[in-house]
């Protein structure tokens, strides 16, 4: 994507793993978006995707290595070397906190690490 002051940004990759290159995706939601829980579920209380997220991948040494943003689906994905990272989500108007930093392994050859970013909507 490109901003209007002219910033370039990876929104997202997308396609077959290449050999020897992995990495980390997933999806960002946020809920609940419902003030009441029923049983069964009502499916028009599912958590709801989350567009624009912006996510930090940090290396072991806290160091910032990549960042991704959620595309409008909330899905994301970034292509890392073999290692230990830590994905740090940052805050979004409109909802309550940030969403939990979450940690993963890259390993060589393997599929990517999948993950799920959630946000609190604050409604209960």
């Amino acid at each position: 994507a490109v901003s209007r002051t002219g910033e370039v940004e990876l929104l997202r990759e997308e396609g077959d793993t290449l050999d020897g290159e992995t990495g980390v995706r997933g999806v960002v939601v946020a809920g609940p978006t419902c003030p009441v829980e029923t049983i069964p579920p009502d499916p028009d209380c599912a958590e709801q995707p989350v567009e624009e997220a912006t996510l930090l991948i940090l290396d072991e040494s806290g160091n910032e290595v990549a960042r991704a943003t959620s595309a409008a689906d909330g899905t994301f994905s970034l292509t890392l070397a073999p290692g230990s990272y830590r994905l740090v989500p940052q805050p979004i108007e409109g909802l309550m906190g940030t969403a939990l930093e979450l940690a993963f392994e890259v390993q060589a050859d393997e599929p990517a690490a999948e993950l799920t970013v959630a946000y609190d909507t604050g409604i209960r």
